[in-house]
């Protein structure tokens, strides 16, 4: 007998699992969560987040929807696997698994959250002026969020790694989110 969960009960758990960690942002609350899943179900939870902020932003057509899918789950990939390998070159104990499962948990519904508002400003003439400032608060929540994940999902708990750990995965997913841009355009 199959003891693997459907998908939609991966999401369904991913989902209240996010709401505890977004409404009771902590080291702790993380560390709940952080065995519950492993890569695959980190992977498809970004995935359908992908898939619903590129349908809520459409105007780019197909191929806009497609290379947007691409390269967040790429970029997801990326990012993951440098916080875990510089992590780990911190000292950090943390799996991959620990590292992809803990930022799903946030990345993927701000992400949606923020697609949505996006949405609604752009529909307003005045709230295409606040879209920077919102770009500006979408950076620094999931910053926020992703310091206490590192330092769960990594078991690191000194400030100067933590933000080594983050610095170079932001500038290693950023150099790939270019390249992957030029290739796809």
């Amino acid at each position: 007998m199959n003891t693997t969960p459907s998908i939609t009960d991966t999401v369904m758990n991913m989902i209240g699992q996010s709401v505890q960690v977004l409404s009771k942002p902590s080291v702790e609350t993380f560390e709940q969560y952080e065995d519950k899943g492993t890569l695959r179900e980190a992977i498809i939870y970004v995935l359908i987040a992908s898939v619903i902020t590129g349908l809520l932003g459409l105007g780019g057509g197909i191929g806009g929807f497609l290379s947007g899918i691409i390269s967040t789950i790429v970029g997801f990939l990326v990012f993951t696997y440098l916080v875990h390998y510089v992590g780990k070159s911190q000292g950090g104990t943390g799996t991959l698994d620990n590292v992809a499962y803990t930022f799903a948990l946030f990345w993927a519904p701000i992400n949606v959250l923020f697609a949505v508002i996006s949405l609604i400003l752009l529909i307003t003439l005045i709230g295409i002026f606040l879209i920077p400032l919102l770009v500006i608060a979408a950076l620094v929540i999931n910053v926020y969020f992703a310091y206490l994940a590192v330092q769960s999902s990594m078991n690191l708990r000194e400030s100067g790694k933590i933000w080594v750990t983050l610095g170079v995965a932001f500038v290693g997913t950023l150099v790939v989110s270019l390249v992957i841009a030029s290739i796809l355009s």
